[in-house]
């Protein structure tokens, strides 16, 4: 299963919610800007909320998925859409093979993350899937993303799959479907108290 890059964006890497233990060596954390989009992302999908996750940087890429996969993206609003067809955030979407995401403005927040069910398959160094940019280590071979590369995802869990195979048989002609439910505000109430014992 794997994801295209047809465009990278500003600046998009794989993060995750860091590399600690490393420090006293002079390897900074790294990790996601918002960890609590990030783990939101995963946990929609079926990961651990520490999987690796696309963080996007206000000018996002334009992806095809080569594969069907079950994603979510959460955080900033940038405008995600799928072949054209606009896409809600904070929840599990499924995705067909072949399509397109691309992002357009950026309307809230400067970064969103997109997590796939499995994760991504890139080397684990020193514990941690992130990208450090200075250092060249981590994420897909150390550096932002670049036209051209492709990302291998993980296997996706049990849920997950039995998941995605319910919300496939609801696509009809819409090139994804997403889940009714979301994250919503009722759950943003908890933020603060979520962010803090985080």
């Amino acid at each position: 299963m794997s994801i295209r890059i047809l465009r990278p964006g500003l600046l998009t890497t794989i993060q995750d919610t860091g590399r600690f233990g490393y420090q006293q060596q002079g390897v900074i954390v790294s990790g996601a800007m918002d960890a609590f989009a990030l783990r939101i992302a995963n946990l929609l999908v079926g990961n651990a909320e520490d999987e690796a996750a696309l963080e996007i940087t206000l000018m996002g890429p334009s992806l095809r998925f080569e594969a069907d996969l079950l994603i979510s993206i959460c955080g900033g609003n940038l405008s995600p859409a799928v072949d054209g067809n606009p896409v809600p955030l904070w929840r599990p979407v499924y995705v067909r093979s072949g399509t397109t995401l691309e992002f357009g403005a950026c309307r809230t927040g400067a970064r969103a993350y997109l997590a796939v069910s499995g994760g991504f398959d890139v080397p684990i160094v020193m514990r941690s899937r992130s990208t450090y940019l200075r250092a060249g280590i981590g994420g897909f071979e150390g550096r932002a993303l670049q036209e051209g590369d492709v990302l291998r995802a993980g296997v996706p869990s049990a849920p997950a799959t039995l998941y995605m195979t319910r919300l496939a048989g609801r696509t009809g002609s819409c090139p994804f479907h997403a889940a009714d439910w979301f994250v919503g505000e009722s759950f943003f109430r908890f933020m603060p108290q979520i962010r803090r014992s985080a």
